[in-house]
């Protein structure tokens, strides 16, 4: 597994992992509430500015993980050209863009246990409700831990069938991809169990 937090550390890692997240709420439900292109150009504007004031290498890994985004803005990108509908594609391009943005941006710089912390908090009503909670955080943290290495991996598979071939690979790794997930689940599995799986234990 690959950590998602940044190595560059900025003044945002001292920041409430809470106070983070409930910002990135607030704005993620900011962007849906407005269709104006250019406050949402603005937004986009301010989160690139985000990213760049730590430096550059703080820059350059954060748009480096924004690069999965591309294959989506591409193909809304075309149905947007097709239908002529260009304004409603610039707005769903810009939204999309700048929540995610602003996603990646509290996870590079919100340690991975801090998350399930909060995580945790938000599910205090379902625990005293007598329902467990345990398998409801720690998938959460599974999923954030680990989209990063599946992203890896696709690029790893699309880049060794471009040094084989002269083709795209575009379907032709779906069933690789498909079977270093499952292996990498497996394996997971197989930790979880070592470390005596998800049962809850009482809390003192």
């Amino acid at each position: 597994m690959i950590s998602l937090t940044s190595p560059v550390r900025t003044r945002a890692h001292g920041w409430p992992a809470g106070a983070k997240l409930a910002a990135l709420a607030a704005a993620t439900f900011a962007l849906f509430l407005t269709s104006d292109l250019r406050l949402l150009a603005a937004a986009l504007a301010g989160m690139v500015t985000l990213y760049a004031l730590p430096g550059a290498q703080f820059f350059r890994a954060g748009m480096e993980r924004l690069r999965v985004l591309w294959p989506f803005l591409a193909i809304l990108a075309l149905w947007h050209g097709v239908t002529a509908t260009y304004a409603e594609g610039a707005e769903i391009v810009l939204r999309l863009l700048t929540a995610v943005g602003l996603a990646n941006l509290a996870t590079m710089t919100t340690a991975l246990s801090e998350m399930i912390v909060v995580i945790r908090w938000l599910a205090t009503p379902l625990r005293r409700l007598g329902l467990s909670t345990r398998a409801f955080e720690l998938a959460i943290a599974l999923v954030i831990r680990i989209l990063p290495t599946l992203v890896q991996n696709g690029q790893r598979l699309s880049e060794a069938w471009r040094a084989r071939s002269p083709r795209r690979p575009g379907w032709r790794v779906v069933v690789p991809f498909t079977l270093l997930a499952l292996d990498d689940a497996d394996h997971l599995a197989e930790a979880l169990r070592a470390r005596g799986g998800i049962l809850e234990t009482k809390e003192t």
